[in-house]
Order: structure tokens, then C-alpha cells, then sequence
């Protein structure tokens, strides 16, 4: 039986080819980036000129509604009877059907007032509503 007098060497990976593919297409995309930058500066268009600085299409707006603890509504910071906060808020979601309300109500106000506001958000068509709350905070 033939004895093997010496080792063979332990193979190893040779990184030179991925390292060079590497550096090629990092100057390969720096380069395109750079012909991307100068063709849109090179573009002759004359864009349209419009009236109105409006934006084409908001977001949904989100409305809040305040309970006072007197009972009054305000909408967005203006007082509002319950038939008008009907009517706006009927408005407002033929415009943004997808529109949401925050209703805040006093702490001390009647929960009747509340829940009237909240009948009324229904009765206008508001299906995402959010009441806001906060924390209560630990005395110790």
C-alpha cells in the first residue's frame, strides 16, 4: 500500500474576479447616474402654466368635532348648531368620501351631548369616526 509522503495544499478561494466584477459595476451605475442627470437637464419642454396653486388632489382631510361641557359644537374651531354640523359634514363627504372625524368632548359635559354629535356624524354619512381621549396621569 502506497504511503502519501507529503500534504496537499489546502484549497482556496480566489476573490480577484469578484472583486474586479465588483468595481465594474460600481463605475458601470456611477456613470449611468451621471448621463441620467445631464439628459433630464437637456430636455427642452415648456411645462403648462395653471391658474390656481391648489393642489389636484388633497389628502382626506380629517375633521374635528368639540363637545363644550355647555352642550355647544364647534367644527374645527367654529361654533356650529347640530343642523349645520349635518350639513357640513354632508357636504364635506360628497367631496372626500372617505373623510374622517375626531369627536373630543368635555370630561365634565353631559354624555347626551356626545352622543348626539355622534348620531349626527352617522346621520351625515361619516363612517370613520375617532374619539380622543388622554392619558390619565399617576400621582403618587
Amino acid at each position: 500500500m502506497p504511503l502519501k509522503t507529503h500534504q496537499d495544499d489546502i484549497p482556496q478561494i480566489n476573490l480577484t474576479p469578484m472583486l474586479d466584477i465588483v468595481f465594474n459595476l460600481m463605475i458601470f451605475f456611477m456613470v449611468a447616474t451621471r448621463f441620467t442627470e445631464l439628459d433630464e437637464r437637456n430636455i427642452d419642454v415648456q411645462v403648462p402654466q395653471v391658474n390656481s396653486t391648489a393642489q389636484i388632489s388633497d389628502k382626506p382631510k380629517k375633521r374635528t368635532i368639540n363637545v363644550h361641557k355647555d352642550g355647544q359644537i364647534t367644527l374645527d374651531k367654529r361654533a356650529v348648531t347640530l343642523r349645520e354640523l349635518v350639513a357640513e359634514l354632508t357636504q364635506s363627504r360628497r367631496q372626500r368620501p372617505d373623510m374622517s372625524v375626531v369627536v373630543r368632548g368635555d370630561a365634565d359635559g353631559r354624555l347626551q351631548n356626545f352622543a348626539t354629535v355622534l348620531t349626527a356624524c352617522r346621520e351625515a354619512g361619516i363612517s370613520d369616526m375617532g374619539i380622543s381621549v388622554r392619558m390619565e396621569t399617576k400621582q403618587r
